[in-house]
């Protein structure tokens, strides 16, 4: 276990006042006491005056400081050292709790690559990152960290991208592929073109996403400062007025310690960062705490289709031809001439190896491209090339559902054809099955023709589907949704449904780590695309409402009990001190718990259990 240097003379400083308390204890010299209510004292008159000076802070602080002095006052100085060290042990316990969880987050920031290693004119040079300009050839070694995105040109190698994709294996590189910043390089030494500087690079935009990771933009966490002023005054006037009825200074310094309200104020942040630590894990990072306190309500889950549902990259997904062997190494090698996303899904299917040399290579712009492959003419496009080339297309199987065909034919004689279309991810219809188990109703917006938003619907579940919707199509669905009642979320790229993830209750921005993602407009990233994940990021969003609201309900009822009994004086100063800091320990290790925390089968078998359900009893899910 680690601790930074402040941990570390905090640490110091507590261990002198408890052996100093112990001393005095031991040989009954008050005066040796004063050593632990000067060391572990001072530092809480500090944070008071400067609270009061500056904000006008009326919290725990000020009612710490007036019981220590209170103590003093009647000449209880063991009573004063022992309130002022179990208030620094619980002060550091806090501390050091919700330190450990945004450090959690706070890892990647380190990660930050600080130099570069450029070629210019054959020659190599080491420069710092922020000198590095779109278009520099950059030469990365094994165990280095990518400075920048970019395209590899030469080499070969692996790169662990878990701290971009929470992949746990090394993934495989070569030449044209692309490769982002943060990521390490493991094995082999590779030249590559830089595409974004450092500033806009991958990286860049998640360290963007942590640094505005707060809990204290959550509305619940201001609710709980108002209550929190509310017992200061209301501890304070109790405190008056037991000393103006009984006359017994010690009952009201009993009041004024155990009706700190450092639990309740604890009870959101440490709750609220500690579920972000856990996303974090997962790959996904929250913008603030207000989005988990409104993620906590959302009854409707509106998913745009590409990108999201599916891969958002096309797949050959059917082949017609009598020899299809023959069709598709001939294809594929006249594809790996062009750089469209249809012909490079062609290439990944049948891979990049032995393949034939094009020559007289061309484009047909809009209808596809043609070229010379061992004497041989060959075709491949849509119809309209093969029109204009009087080949009659043989059609085995019509597209119902989107998919787009490619023909293929040699001197002039069809070959058959090529369908290709945007396939569902593998998870989306287990991440919907979850959705529905959470009470959570789920749409699909898209702007597909009405085919292939049914078809697609159908594969995973969805009853409510909308087709041929344009960004402002989207945007007027969730205002209508709104205006009924609903609480709404939409998951989408982040860059084409920016309006509507600024416009929902939750944007949620899901797409490939080298794509833009439009921080501004949404609220929480998914870095590795797992949509499965989503049912995950809803589930901890309830269950810390829920262990917030257990916190508040719980500090409420331990500061209540034990003014009662320091009213009674059945309580001191010192027992009130323990008590109090037992409260505000429980509260810390209570929502801590949220750390480990997963969804679980019989968390979606019975929603109500992780709480906030309440609203969703109208939703048709």
């Amino acid at each position: 276990m680690k601790f930074t240097k402040k941990e570390t003379i905090n640490i110091t400083l507590i261990l002198i006042s408890a052996i100093s308390l112990i001393e005095s204890f031991i040989l009954s010299l008050d005066h040796i006491s004063w050593i632990a209510v000067i060391l572990c004292g001072i530092p809480i008159f500090k944070e008071c005056i400067e609270g009061l000076i500056r904000e006008f802070d009326i919290k725990a602080d000020l009612l710490v400081s007036m019981a220590i002095i209170a103590s003093i006052i009647i000449g209880e100085a063991f009573a004063a050292g022992e309130i002022a060290t179990i208030m620094a042990i619980g002060g550091f316990l806090e501390e050091y709790t919700v330190s450990r969880t945004q450090g959690r987050i706070e890892e990647l920031v380190k990660m930050t690559p600080q130099l570069a290693t450029r070629i210019r004119n054959g020659a190599e040079e080491r420069i710092y990152v922020e000198r590095v300009k779109v278009g520099d050839i950059l030469k990365v070694l094994p165990g280095e960290i990518i400075p920048t995105d970019g395209i590899i040109t030469k080499g070969e190698t692996s790169i662990n991208q878990s701290t971009l994709t929470g992949e746990s294996l090394p993934v495989d590189k070569k030449e044209n592929d692309e490769v982002y910043s943060g990521t390490m390089n493991l094995y082999g030494s590779f030249t590559m073109k830089t595409t974004k500087i450092s500033d806009d690079s991958s990286f860049q935009k998640l360290i963007k996403l942590v640094e505005s990771s707060r809990p204290e933009n959550a509305k619940i966490v201001r609710t709980a400062d108002k209550w929190a002023t509310m017992i200061v005054v209301i501890a304070f006037t109790a405190a008056v007025l037991t000393y103006l009825y009984t006359f017994e200074i010690s009952r009201s310094v009993t009041i004024l310690v155990v009706f700190c309200p450092c639990a309740l104020v604890l009870a959101t942040p440490t709750a609220i960062m500690a579920a972000i630590g856990n996303l974090t894990k997962y790959g996904i990072l929250v913008k603030d705490g207000q989005c988990l306190e409104e993620l906590a309500k959302v009854d409707e889950l509106v998913f745009d289709k590409t990108g999201t549902l599916t891969k958002g990259m096309p797949e050959v997904v059917n082949i017609n031809s009598d020899n299809p062997k023959e069709m598709m190494h001939l294809l594929a090698s006249l594809e790996s001439e062009s750089e469209h996303p249809l012909a490079k899904a062609i290439v990944r299917y049948c891979g990049n190896e032995d393949l034939a040399d094009v020559t007289d290579f061309r484009m047909h712009i809009g209808k596809g491209v043609s070229g010379s492959i061992n004497g041989s003419r060959i075709l491949a496009g849509n119809k309209r090339l093969m029109e204009a080339e009087n080949i009659s297309p043989i059609s085995k199987s019509k597209p119902q559902n989107g998919e787009i065909q490619i023909f293929v034919a040699k001197d002039g004689e069809i070959l058959g054809n090529v369908e290709l279309a945007d396939t569902l991810r593998r998870n989306s219809k287990r991440t919907i099955t979850k959705l529905k188990g959470l009470q959570v109703k789920t749409t699909l917006l898209t702007g597909d023709n009405e085919n292939t938003a049914k078809y697609i619907a159908e594969q995973v579940k969805v009853r409510n589907v909308k087709s041929n919707c344009l960004p402002e199509d989207k945007t007027e669905y969730i205002k209508r949704e709104q205006v009924l009642g609903h609480r709404v979320a939409m998951i989408g790229d982040g860059i084409n449904d920016a309006p509507s993830l600024r416009k929902a209750n939750v944007g949620i921005a899901m797409g490939d780590i080298g794509s833009d993602i439009s921080v501004e407009a949404a609220d929480i990233a998914l870095v590795h695309d797992n949509i499965e994940d989503i049912p995950h990021l809803i589930g901890i969003a309830r269950r810390t409402i829920r262990i917030i609201s257990i916190g508040i309900a719980f500090a409420l009822a331990l500061n209540i009990i034990a003014m009662a009994l320091a009213i009674m004086g059945l309580l001191n100063p010192i027992e009130g001190a323990l008590i109090h800091n037992i409260g505000s320990v429980a509260v810390i290790i209570y929502s801590s718990t949220l750390v480990r925390y997963r969804l679980s089968r019989r968390d979606c078998r019975n929603p109500r259990k992780l709480g906030m359900t309440k609203h969703l009893n109208k939703s048709k899910v």
